[in-house]
């Protein structure tokens, strides 16, 4: 816990801005309002990114299909944002090259329709190092070597992929290293609003927390609507929509780096996306959901509709029995009377409320835009205060994006393979591959991560494939690890290499060595991990 945040008694923090809500966009607002400083606590009833923000597709990309629903503004404004983003954490993203298969058929838009999009695509914003669209022969090209034999022609376009849940956990580390104070597994259970600030009750593991607050942010995301009505009685000018994202992993179906855009018979497109070097991602499906929103889980139909997209597609045929993992999430989308879930606008809308103590509240939004949108979130907020300075997050790194220098840089996009080799040969003692992964993982915060490492016994125990003591006890101390589920699918995405026969045994020797890290510091596990980060 900060200095600046801290209350006398121990048990009250005092504060300008309240963040409630620890997925990508309260960590983007965290970090961006601790940077123009102001002092900020962010609390999170589970662990950062558990829910919408980790059940993404992985892409940083502007929204081809959304220029056809007519929405150019979200598509520029994404557009603008995916080289922003790339330089800024070039380990956590990379550029990735999209095929569209074309052959005449249902659902399939028309060969002049894409055309127009595609201009539009790379036109709509500045690109100052992706590649623009092309047209190609599949009968010459090797995206066209794993697909069906109707397929002869593609269109291609540029766009990126992320780390998304290390992507929230990065700006959450951001937002601390300037000062913020951040929570996790700690709820907000209580909001009394007066003119001047508001006082918020917060409850971890241990007593609970009072923080009084001059500013609340309501980053809840599919909970936004109904902490509004907790926290004024009321919920937003529009209600949110809830709609259910699932995707699955198979096996890799092709070999080469490109990704695939497959238009379906329905008109919707699913995606199929190199993942984790060995694994195919395939998603993602779009349903309303009133369900639990802690209880969200792909459906046996959700399965059916993702497989049938890849057989129609590719020679190599899936079923369920392929599966080798698969997740959904409920994205909260600004609700459009009239419109199916797919078409549901994908844009953001900040909610100020001046009645009393300031409140920002935030509906809808997607990765690829989170820090526009928490830099126009504390451009209201920060003047609220009566600080006036200027956004700032456009212009730096993420934690361990800073390859080559303090400012972002395209060189780190197009040189980051070139600078992981270097890493490999720092740490020739090292499996390549590791190395590769770390660079991918922690940037130019591999070596603080290894530390004195000076042999393969100083790693430690490997507790699960992959899985090193030196690793797993730098996510526990300074990432907010907890349970093996945050460091197998989130931090890492180890669990993926190993068998699902497996992964109960797994999981249960993680679990078991947090629990002798806890106990190695004379704590239970929630003190012993909220001390690790004071």
């Amino acid at each position: 816990m900060s200095e600046h945040a801290r209350g006398r008694s121990g048990r009250r923090i005092d504060c300008d801005v309240l963040v409630v809500g620890g997925g990508i966009n309260g960590a983007g607002i965290a970090r961006d309002a601790s940077g123009r400083g102001l002092r900020v606590v962010l609390c999170e009833k589970d662990d950062l990114a558990q829910h919408t923000s980790s059940a993404s597709s992985k892409l940083i990309h502007g929204g081809l299909r959304y220029l056809e629903q007519y929405h150019f503004g979200l598509v520029r404004k994404a557009l603008a944002e995916r080289e922003v983003l790339l330089k800024s954490g070039p380990h956590i993203m990379r550029p990735l090259r999209f095929v569209m298969p074309h052959a005449p058929g249902v659902g399939m838009r028309p060969a002049w329709m894409i055309r127009a999009g595609l201009f539009l695509y790379d036109h709509l914003a500045h690109r100052d190092f992706l590649p623009g669209s092309e047209a190609l022969s599949l009968r010459e090209h090797p995206a066209g070597t794993p697909l069906q034999p109707h397929f002869s022609r593609a269109f291609a376009y540029s766009d990126a992929c992320v780390d998304d849940a290390r992507l929230v956990v990065l700006a959450a580390i951001d937002a601390r290293e300037r000062g913020a104070t951040i929570l996790t597994r700690t709820r907000c259970t209580q909001l009394v609003r007066e003119a001047q600030r508001w006082t918020a009750t917060l409850q971890g593991a241990g007593e609970a927390l009072r923080v009084q607050a001059r500013c609340v942010v309501n980053a809840a995301g599919p909970w936004a609507a109904s902490f509004l009505g907790t926290a004024t009685g009321k919920t937003g000018a529009r209600a949110l929509r809830l709609v259910k994202g699932s995707h699955i992993v198979v096996p890799r179906l092709f070999t080469h780096d490109s990704a695939y855009i497959l238009q379906q018979p329905d008109g919707r497109i699913v995606f199929a996306i190199p993942y984790e070097g060995q694994f195919t991602l395939v998603g993602t499906t779009d349903v309303d959901y009133q369900g639990d929103i802690d209880r969200v889980a792909i459906g046996d139909a959700e399965v059916d509709y993702l497989c049938a997209a890849v057989n129609r597609a590719f020679v190599q045929r899936i079923g369920p029995e392929d599966l080798v993992w698969s997740y959904a999430g409920v994205r909260p989308l600004i609700g459009e009377e009239g419109r199916n879930a797919s078409s549901a606008s994908r844009d953001y809308r900040l909610e100020t409320d001046r009645n009393g103590a300031p409140l920002l509240s935030v509906f809808g939004g997607k990765v690829t835009t989170f820090r526009k949108l928490a830099e126009q979130a504390v451009d209201w907020i920060a003047p609220a205060l009566g600080r006036r300075v200027p956004g700032w997050t456009g212009q730096a790194c993420l934690p361990g994006g800073d390859l080559f220098g303090r400012q972002p840089s395209a060189r780190a996009v197009r040189d980051f393979e070139a600078w992981t080799r270097t890493r490999q040969q720092q740490y020739a003692a090292l499996p390549p591959a590791l190395v590769a992964r770390y660079a991918r993982a922690y940037g130019t915060r591999l070596g603080a991560m290894l530390g004195h490492y000076r042999s393969r016994p100083d790693l430690g125990e490997e507790i699960v494939p992959g899985l090193f003591e030196i690793e797993a006890d730098w996510l526990v101390k300074h990432e907010w690890a907890h349970t093996a589920e945050d460091i197998l699918w989130r931090r890492t995405k180890l669990g993926l290499f190993v068998p699902p026969a497996q992964r109960p045994d797994a999981a249960r020797r993680l679990e078991d060595w947090l629990a002798a890290w806890a106990a190695r510091r004379g704590a239970s596990a929630p003190a012993a991990f909220m001390r690790a980060l004071d």
